[in-house]
């Protein structure tokens, strides 16, 4: 009977008993190395996933986010989702930049805790509130914000028709896009320009966020056409950092068709084309 090793063992024929040993325990050692290192990169690499804060939109919860959620981790195994807790439903309805204050008390501990920093992924209402959280937050940590079918451009304000009452009425879009006097516009604009992307969702079937493009910061011009983002007075003036933004390949707009405003958050289509591949 033929050991297993007789076909090895040929070829060490002509080498000596202490060449023999040599071999045998660097074969060893470079086994153990290899193993080590498939560890360490195993660690590394799921190390290497930063936490997801998630915020929701109006009339909304947290409940509503677990296919999300599960969507990352089943892209990226082992990621920290986290779904803030605050202002639930008809909560949502209380003053914004009260809402701000009370979202930014729940992330800035999760954001502090993260060495590599954080992603966002904020929807419908709950971009603008992650908008003016960036922008008033000092030295936050967030790499990637995605503005999932937010009205960043308004809705229900910014009348195109009415442009001096609107800034001189609406105390927090208007303050936000620093379209006003604010004495904070240079600073609010630094820290808004700290996020490295900003990924913009929306699509023509969303049947909630009007116009549809708002969601990437178009609107309505004065005979009622929807006017490019590029062309908007915040980006043109580069206001906030719009366009300081797109100027570095930090802006990215992808567009879904067929989602409705309460499907994006369960749409996998617009998970797999707009969010996953920017939360690594």
């Amino acid at each position: 009977m033929h050991s297993p090793f007789s076909q090895c063992g040929k070829a060490f024929q002509g080498i000596t008993m202490s060449e023999y040993s040599y071999f045998t325990r660097e074969f060893i050692w470079s086994a153990l190395f290899m193993v080590g290192l498939s560890i360490t990169w195993g660690v590394s690499w799921t190390l290497a996933y930063k936490p997801v804060i998630i915020v929701h939109g109006l009339l909304d919860d947290p409940d509503n986010y677990a296919t999300l959620a599960a969507f990352i981790n089943q892209t990226y195994p082992g990621t920290k989702v986290i779904i803030v807790d605050a202002f639930n439903n008809n909560n949502s309805l209380q003053p914004m930049w009260k809402q701000v204050k009370g979202f930014r008390e729940k992330m800035l501990p999760i954001m502090r805790s993260a060495q590599d920093g954080v992603n966002l992924i904020c929807c419908s209402q709950g971009g603008l509130i992650c908008r003016a959280i960036l922008s008033t937050t000092e030295a936050h940590n967030v790499q990637t914000f995605i503005s999932l079918a937010a009205p960043q451009m308004g809705q229900f304000g910014g009348d195109p028709k009415h442009q001096a009452r609107y800034r001189q009425n609406n105390d927090f879009l208007a303050v936000l896009n620093n379209e006003t006097n604010n004495p904070l516009a240079d600073e609010w604009k630094h820290n808004f320009l700290q996020i490295q992307k900003l990924i913009l969702i929306g699509g023509p079937d969303d049947e909630v966020i009007s116009p549809w493009q708002s969601s990437f910061f178009s609107f309505y011009d004065t005979r009622g056409r929807v006017v490019d983002i590029t062309q908007q007075e915040v980006y043109v003036q580069d206001s906030f950092g719009l366009q300081s933004l797109d100027r570095r390949n930090g802006l990215v707009v992808c567009t879904v068709p067929g989602v409705k405003h309460r499907e994006w958050v369960h749409s996998k289509r617009a998970f797999d084309e707009c969010i996953a591949k920017f939360l690594f």
